[in-house]
Formats: C-alpha cells, sequence, structure tokens
C-alpha cells in the first residue's frame, strides 16, 4: 500500500520535523470499495437479461458476439454426448414429460410436448403460450452454445382444425416460427436455422394415439455432422 509522508520545516535553522504517515489508506480503500460495487452492480445486471439481449448489449460496446462452440468438431460419440449435455440441463428437465430427448443417427431430437397437466399451446392457436414461452426460451438457452445445425418443426394432434381456412398444416407451421423468433431471442444465431416445416398430424409422437395430446408439439432437431475422414 502507498504511504505519502510531507514534512514541514520551522522556522529558523531548526531542522525538519520528522515525516508523518498521512491517511490516504482512506483513499485507497473507498476505491476499492467503488470498484467492488460496480462488479456486482454488472453482475447483477448480466445475470437479469436474456442471451438476446446480452448479444444486444455486446454490439453496442463493439465486442465479439460470437458464441463460444461447445462442440466445434464433432467427434464419433457427439450425438451421445450432446444428448447426455441437454439432459443434464436441471431446469429443462424440469418440465418432465413435456420433454423428450432422443438420439437418432447423425440427429438430436428434442420435443416439446403439450401435456394436458401442462398445455403448451391454446387450442386451434399458432401461438405459444406462456408455459409454452418458458419451456421453448429454455431450450433456445440449452442449445445456443452447441454449434449444429437446427431444424424446427412443428405438429398437431389429429383433430381437424376448427377454423374455415386454417388447417393443420397452417397451425402447425405457425407453432414452427413461433418457436424460431424465440430460439433467435434466447442467442441461437440465425443463420444455423436451417428449416422451418409444418408437419400437421403427419407425424405423431404417439403413433396408437394420434388424437392424443401430447402429439402437439415443437420438434427441435440438432443435425450433427458424422466425423470427418
Amino acid at each position: 500500500m502507498a504511504i505519502a509522508y510531507s514534512s514541514r520545516r520551522n522556522k529558523g535553522r531548526m531542522p525538519a520535523a520528522s515525516a508523518r504517515k498521512m491517511g490516504t489508506w482512506k483513499l485507497a480503500y473507498a476505491d476499492f470499495l467503488t470498484a467492488l460495487c460496480a462488479f456486482f452492480l454488472i453482475m447483477w445486471i448480466i445475470h437479469g437479461v436474456s442471451a438476446g439481449e446480452r448479444e444486444h448489449i455486446a454490439q453496442q460496446f463493439g465486442a465479439d458476439t460470437e458464441p463460444n462452440v461447445t462442440f466445434a468438431v464433432p467427434t464419433e460419440n457427439a450425438v451421445h454426448s450432446i444428448a447426455d449435455q441437454l439432459r443434464s440441463d436441471i431446469a429443462l428437465m424440469a418440465y418432465g414429460s413435456s420433454v423428450t430427448i432422443t438420439e437418432e443417427p447423425d440427429l438430436v431430437r428434442i420435443d416439446l410436448s403439450d401435456m394436458a397437466e401442462r398445455p403448451l399451446f391454446e387450442t386451434g392457436d399458432g401461438r405459444l403460450n406462456a408455459s409454452g414461452e418458458r419451456l421453448t426460451r429454455l431450450a433456445g438457452r440449452a442449445i445456443a452454445l452447441i454449434d449444429a445445425p437446427v431444424m424446427i418443426e412443428g405438429h398437431t394432434d389429429s383433430h381437424p382444425s376448427l377454423t374455415e381456412g386454417y388447417s393443420n398444416w397452417e397451425l402447425s407451421a405457425d407453432r414452427a416460427n413461433s418457436a424460431r423468433r424465440l430460439l433467435i431471442e434466447e442467442g441461437v444465431r440465425e443463420t444455423r436455422i436451417q428449416g422451418v416445416a409444418g408437419l400437421a398430424h403427419t407425424r405423431p409422437l404417439l403413433e396408437n394415439a394420434p388424437e392424443d395430446a401430447a402429439n402437439r408439439r415443437i420438434s427441435i432437431v440438432l443435425v450433427i455432422a458424422p466425423k470427418s475422414a
């Protein structure tokens, strides 16, 4: 710690008075407290904004907003590793049966299903409700740092739409696009999204019960490239 000294010379031929310590440590301590308060303020601000908002703030200051890549070079077991990473996401898996993660050759599929106890959509509505929006945002945060192309699919059950001129095809496509917008807001780069499709009731999650509510869902598909030779 720096210590400042001062001295004074008495009148006449008396030698200079001995140097004495000043209270500059108080200034240094005040500076430390100010920096500490600023640090906690920044941490509080960062904690309270979404990934999309953080990216916007970073752009304002000229920062590089490219996210760190979790799996930049796919390996032979990348599909399994990514699926396990998603299954370890406590917030995402807290939705229980509303979330299904499956592994396929070169794909990881995340199904966000409309369950009777926790509906994600209102009947006949192409928009996600509040619960569906929260779940889709959690999925967006979970995949934001996984550098893989993304496909988004919207699905309905087999019950026909009751709105004239608005079939299950339009309904499922609107639901998929609703999810796409939320994923982008949560930090999924738009360039990663390779397709958005409305598949109506053609691919039920429960093949033996196509009318079941669980078939109304959003599928987020991560395309994992095979290992290069």
